[in-house]
């Protein structure tokens, strides 16, 4: 790269002192240093806080917030709020790239050197990031299998700047690592998983919360959303034939059904809901979508 981007990250944490090191060497390791890495201790009861600190200590570029406890992980809202609690950190100063990034992750020394060449080489490029994956008989197997191609995983996304500013940031509820995407291809950006760039996953999408409980809360956030319904039957029938069959087909209908039930307000974006329903139509009748 001719002049290497200046980039900012925000990780919100909770209880994360299992992977947290890992995280921290990587990004130590990374042939770009990060202009400042801000780690959000969401109330954390193990010792995420402290690793945190003393990661802080010996490193100019790190900076830790630490949230009083709520008593519960909170789908969705929880994590953008602790986002935005780092993001007070950065607004107003100069940077490129703003990432969030889980804390159970870890990736090889040219992670975001490599990241950033895709940027480079597509400036119409607006989120991007790598492939997630688990380590499964001593091989990263990519965890993102049947994901559209638009979608980059929440828990490794890294925005351009100019992108940021025109989708106005994330939305504080479930769904916001969709709706994101959706907006900036709404107006113009493109948005990728970077399919030849991996990342470990340490701990598998969805544990925190078990596997019925993580299916409901997508569910719930594809309703918040405003996907079609009848795209949605669709994607469930999908679901069911992969694992966990059924229970994860059956899970996504119940959160769904859910919010409809309970009257959740959906995204206030009518705009972008219809553009994003005539999408998903488009991908049922073969059309051109997002889907490709």
């Amino acid at each position: 790269m001719n002049k290497p981007p200046k980039y900012v990250i925000i990780s919100p944490v909770r209880d994360e002192a299992k992977y947290l090191p890992r995280l921290i060497r990587a990004l130590q390791g990374q042939t770009i240093t990060p202009a400042k890495w801000i780690i959000v201790n969401d109330g954390s009861k193990d010792q995420t806080g402290a690793i945190a600190d003393e990661a802080q200590q010996t490193n100019d570029w790190i900076q830790v917030i630490h949230r009083s406890d709520r008593g519960f992980r909170q789908a969705g809202g929880g994590v953008i709020d602790a986002f935005y609690k780092g993001f007070e950190v950065i607004a107003d100063e100069s940077w490129d790239f703003v990432v969030k990034l889980d804390g159970d992750l870890s990736f090889e020394p040219d992670y975001f050197e490599q990241c950033f060449r895709q940027f480079e080489h597509s400036p119409r490029l607006g989120i991007g990031g790598g492939v997630v994956c688990g380590l499964v008989g001593g091989k990263l197997e990519e965890e993102s299998k049947g994901d559209p191609r638009f979608h980059v995983r929440g828990a490794t996304k890294i925005y351009r700047r100019a992108c940021w500013e025109k989708i106005g940031g994330l939305m504080r509820a479930p769904g916001w690592d969709t709706l994101d995407e959706v907006k900036a291809n709404m107006l113009g950006w493109e948005t990728r998983t970077f399919s030849e760039i991996k990342l470990e996953q340490h701990r598998p999408t969805g544990a925190a919360y078990g596997a019925w409980k993580d299916r409901v809360k997508s569910g719930l956030a594809n309703y918040i959303a405003g996907y079609h319904p009848v795209f949605m039957v669709a994607k469930c029938l999908g679901r069911m034939l992969r694992k966990p069959y059924l229970v994860g087909g059956f899970g996504l209908l119940f959160g769904f059904v859910k919010g409809y039930a309970k009257r959740i307000p959906q995204v206030p974006d009518r705009e972008l809901i219809k553009y994003f329903r005539q999408q998903q139509v488009n991908r049922l009748l073969g059309r051109r979508s997002l889907w490709g």
